[in-house]
């Protein structure tokens, strides 16, 4: 069976472009903050938990028994109920009384979710509190149909999705803005930083200054004491050059190499030749004669072919940009395999100037 790996070389300008400090910062203190809960789906169509599932069996007379209905867990053997993680993302400054999405899961051997309802189910943060309670029809957007002989699933029926199904019930855990903004970046950068704190300063004064490669701290001006939401708005939509290293990443999987013109190659010499040995067994029999006295035998004959290919080289020379690089090892007739051995060989002999990652 012959496999044929297609190779595609993507490579685009990464230069500088102006971003806001938005896309490239966020806010120390306002974040996001997960919630997560057990619960029950109830209304299946007989897809719920079987009998060998008992905390959701237990969970079902628990609920009964806080309703004035006592039911021993053995004898209880319902199919149209399912228990269920269900978890959500609580935004910061989310106030009480707004909704968010939450995501429902099955825990046991439900085979589908598919028209269940969520019962009342409060969602707790890490410090144990309820911040949010989740209720409500569930969206799978796919369905499981047929017996065990002969069955159809379409998408993942076992998750599913309340839309707006959670209501918050606690305040958001969120710093407010004070008299120091302390912004971090999404990518830890020196010159990044640098550059923000000098655009900052341009626009507000000497004010702001970087801790490090993923902070940058910025003290409220006087004029914006009273309204610090204003200055924070006004920090966002500033722009600044982000500096970007030059990176190689490779999926060996798929045959992608994805490559930014920031690379260079040091001047270096690349041979390549390849040398393919084949094997082959032929089993011949050996049949006497009718009535000859002779035996039947088998006789394997073995051949053994090398081949070597005449070795192709490329010499790159300073400065040697990554078009250059592909074009070079393009023509002289690399396969896909090939360009990635050559990748790592460079990065190994120190003539690669960026970083290789391999996925």
């Amino acid at each position: 069976m012959k496999k044929t790996l297609a190779l595609f070389l993507l490579f685009g300008t990464l230069a500088p472009a102006a971003s806001r400090l938005k896309e490239l910062t966020s806010i120390e203190g306002v974040r996001d903050n997960q919630l997560m809960g057990y619960g029950l789906v109830v209304g299946l169509a007989g897809t719920g938990d079987r009998r060998q599932t008992q905390f959701s069996a237990q969970s079902l007379t628990n609920l009964l028994e806080r309703m004035g209905i006592t039911v021993p867990p053995t004898a209880i053997q319902v199919k149209n109920t399912a228990a269920v993680m269900i978890t959500a993302v609580l935004p910061p400054y989310a106030r009480p009384g707004s909704r968010i999405d939450c995501t429902v899961s099955s825990m046991g051997d439900s085979s589908s979710l598919q028209g269940g309802v969520v019962l009342m189910t409060g969602l707790k943060a890490p410090d144990g509190q309820v911040y949010a309670v989740a209720q409500g029809a569930l969206v799978i957007g796919g369905f499981s149909a047929g017996g065990a002989a002969n069955k159809q699933v379409v998408n993942h029926p076992t998750v599913g999705r309340i839309l707006n199904g959670a209501i918050v019930e606690r305040l958001s855990p969120s710093v407010a803005v004070g008299q120091v903004v302390r912004l971090q970046l999404h990518q830890s950068d020196f010159t990044t930083a640098s550059r923000i704190s000098a655009a900052i300063n341009k626009r507000f004064g000497p004010v702001a200054h970087a801790d490090d490669a993923a902070l940058v701290s910025v003290a409220v001006p006087v004029a914006f004491q009273k309204t610090s939401t204003e200055f924070v708005a006004e920090l966002e939509m500033l722009t600044v050059e982000a500096d970007r290293s030059a990176k190689i990443v490779v999926n060996e999987r798929t045959g992608t190499i994805v490559m930014g013109k920031e690379v260079r190659i040091a001047p270096v010499a690349i041979l390549q030749g390849n040398l393919t040995v084949e094997i082959q067994t032929t089993v011949n029999v050996s049949q006497p004669n009718t009535l000859g006295a002779g035996t039947t035998q088998v006789v394997p004959q073995v051949n053994v072919a090398v081949k070597e290919e005449q070795a192709r080289n490329v010499l790159l020379k300073q400065g040697a940009t990554v078009e250059e690089l592909v074009r070079a090892l393009t023509s002289i007739g690399s396969t896909p395999r090939d360009i990635i051995a050559i990748l790592q060989s460079l990065k190994s002999a120190g003539a690669l100037e960026a970083d290789l990652e391999v996925i």
